[in-house]
């Protein structure tokens, strides 16, 4: 019994645990859960939204941080303030404004500082200075990438105009062609002379061959000279000239009433039409060998280019039966030099020589007026090509060689790094060289310049190509020298620059005009130094100051020559320096002819000379022995151009 309620009680006690384990994990749990659900937005109890949280900012204070969030700007140009206690801020500038063409500056000054203080007004003019420099800067890059444009749409154009050109001489070809296979397909073949003429020749002689070509027209022309009288007068020999066909015999009609005056024979040649009259041989002619020989002669009558003239076809509707049959194998010859008309009309009725003979005249003037065509095409392409190297360079105009054969070397080809390159290659490197030049791009314009210069030193077997490069290279040469030695005179003092100036200018072949550039302005920059130093009574003093002068910037002057100069040019500043060195003793003598030679002052201002002359030892030079010697010769040769008093020499600057 005992036992039974002891484990009763350890069963009670162990129940007691685990509801109070339990209880323990349910509050656990809904703290967790509280903790992560609690919202911290949620306003404190007790909080007063209409206090205050902290005081007032003074009104002095109380100014917006971010000038771009304030509000527009009113007429007068000046910002207003959100709040009342704000106070305005400075004028701004309004593009806008600026951009209106109907803008008058006067009256918008007026209404934009009229209330700004002083310093406001020095803003807004910073403000207008920057404005105005970022505007330009905008013009010189549109300007400079408007010229780039320009360049290579011009290139552009002239590719295109000799693809056109290409193209015309291509169409050309084709409609020659077209009109060869159309007569091919009439199946007309050209006639040869009769057998007068040309009756003993074989057939291998009349092939057109490349070969026998030349020789086939001389034998042509030969017979039509001997059997046709006078017609060397009308047509002389001359290379190209062949007969294209014998008409056979026609009879030349009245213009008026279209009756048979005569016999006549027509021979068509490549640019001439020969009209030749039958003659009977006189009866008192020696007979000839051969008794077959005909009783008439053939007799050139009238000659006529085949441009200068119109072969008209007679063929048509007329009123009369009898008017149209004597018509139907008439042709008219009309023009000339006197503009006459002449009718010819064919022996037989319905002969294919007259159809032979239209379609003949009608090829070769085509073919006469296409190589005319040629030719003033080649003619224009020769003064345009002048037109163009002239209108871009004028200085070509005084080269009156070379500007006579610029038709020959339009498409003359030179080599340049293994690619074959024209003219106009060059021209386009000029013009990126000008391009440097203009934006005072000074290295890679010497470069360019340095191998345009090595290309035409190449082109020794083509004189002409070289010539042109070299003209063209020396005027461009010129002009960047004068630019760099401009440069050079304005920063002679600074020894890095001027090496690198000197470099560019013997680069390009200019080293002579260098070293005088340079050497001029040291000299100009001693006398305005020397000036500076004014007297003012202690005669040593003022010794002490001109020596000074002169002999460091001798010393200076030596330093960057030897630094920036070649060895060779060392002579050149060694006498320049001896010049400037007389320069000073004529001073020196001159403020000492005053003082007796030996006394104090005399010895004090020679002993100062000397002892500034003793800086030139640091350059290799010993100049104090000639310090005060030789300078009586000086200034008695300069008297007449130095003022006295000032201890200067006027002009005497190498």
């Amino acid at each position: 019994m005992v036992l039974e309620d002891e484990d009763n009680r350890v069963a009670r006690l162990q129940r007691g645990d685990l509801l109070l384990a339990r209880d323990h994990h349910r509050r656990t749990s809904d703290l967790v859960k509280k903790r992560y659900s609690t919202r911290f937005n949620e306003l404190p109890p007790g909080f007063d939204p209409t206090v205050n949280p902290m005081p007032s900012i003074p009104t002095q204070y109380d100014q917006p941080r971010n000038q771009d969030r304030l509000a527009p700007p009113s007429r007068s140009g000046r910002v207003e303030a959100g709040g009342e206690g704000g106070s305005g801020a400075g004028p701004q500038v309004d593009v806008r404004a600026l951009r209106d063409p109907s803008l008058v500056p006067e009256q918008y000054v007026t209404e934009t500082l009229s209330e700004a203080t002083e310093d406001e007004i020095r803003e807004y003019e910073l403000a207008l200075r920057k404005l105005k420099s970022r505007a330009s800067t905008d013009l010189q890059q549109n300007v400079y990438q408007n010229r780039t444009q320009f360049i290579k749409i011009s290139k552009e154009a002239e590719k295109l105009k000799g693809e056109m050109r290409t193209l015309r001489n291509l169409m050309a070809e084709l409609k020659a062609n077209t009109t060869a296979l159309r007569s091919a397909s009439n199946n007309v073949e050209d006639t040869g002379f009769n057998s007068q003429i040309g009756g003993g020749m074989s057939r291998r002689d009349k092939r057109s061959s490349v070969a026998d070509r030349t020789a086939l027209w001389s034998s042509q022309m030969q017979a039509l000279y001997k059997n046709v009288e006078g017609s060397q007068k009308f047509l002389p020999n001359t290379p190209g000239r062949h007969v294209v066909q014998n008409a056979g015999p026609w009879v030349e009609l009245d213009n008026a009433t279209y009756r048979s005056r005569r016999t006549m024979q027509i021979f068509l040649l490549n640019d001439h039409l020969l009209i030749a009259s039958r003659k009977k041989r006189k009866t008192d002619a020696p007979v000839p060998a051969d008794s077959r020989a005909p009783m008439t002669k053939l007799v050139a009558d009238r000659c006529w280019h085949l441009l200068d003239v119109e072969v008209v076809d007679m063929a048509g509707p007329s009123d009369s039966s009898s008017g149209r049959n004597k018509l139907a194998d008439a042709i008219m010859v009309r023009g000339g030099g006197q503009n006459e008309s002449f009718i010819y009309r064919t022996e037989k009725p319905e002969d294919p020589e007259k159809a032979a003979l239209m379609l003949n005249i009608r090829k070769r003037v085509e073919e006469l007026r296409r190589n005319l065509q040629s030719e003033r095409e080649a003619t224009n392409k020769a003064k345009e090509t002048i037109n163009y190297f002239a209108s871009r360079d004028p200085g070509l105009l005084q080269k009156t060689e070379l500007l006579e054969t610029l038709s020959d070397i339009k498409d003359m080809l030179i080599e340049v790094d293994g690619k074959q390159q024209n003219l106009r290659w060059v021209e386009s490197q000029m013009d990126e060289l000008d391009i440097n030049i203009a934006l005072q791009q000074i290295e890679p314009s010497v470069a360019r310049i340095e191998k345009l210069k090595s290309l035409a030193y190449s082109l020794k077997n083509n004189t002409i190509a070289q010539d042109f490069i070299s003209f063209k290279v020396d005027e461009r040469r010129a002009k960047l020298a004068a630019l760099v030695v401009r440069e050079l005179t304005s920063t002679h003092h600074q020894q890095k620059k001027t090496k690198q100036t000197v470099s560019w200018l013997t680069r390009l072949g200019f080293e002579d005009r260098a070293r005088e550039a340079y050497l001029e302005a040291r000299s100009e920059t001693i006398q305005k130094r020397s000036r500076q130093c004014i007297f003012q009574g202690d005669l040593n003093q003022y010794i002490w100051e001109v020596s000074f002068v002169y002999f460091t910037i001798i010393r200076n002057t030596v330093s960057c020559f030897q630094t920036c100069f070649p060895p060779p040019m060392m002579s050149a500043c060694v006498k320049w320096a001896k010049e400037e060195v007389d320069a000073f003793n004529a001073i020196l003598d001159r403020q000492l002819s005053g003082e007796e030679k030996g006394s104090e002052i005399w010895t004090e201002c020679m002993d100062t000379a000397k002892a500034h002359a003793g800086v030139l030892a640091e350059v290799g030079l010993d100049f104090r022995d000639l310090v005060g010697q030789g300078a009586k010769q000086t200034s008695d040769a300069s008297s007449s151009n130095a003022p006295a008093g000032l201890g200067l020499i006027m002009g005497q600057a190498v």
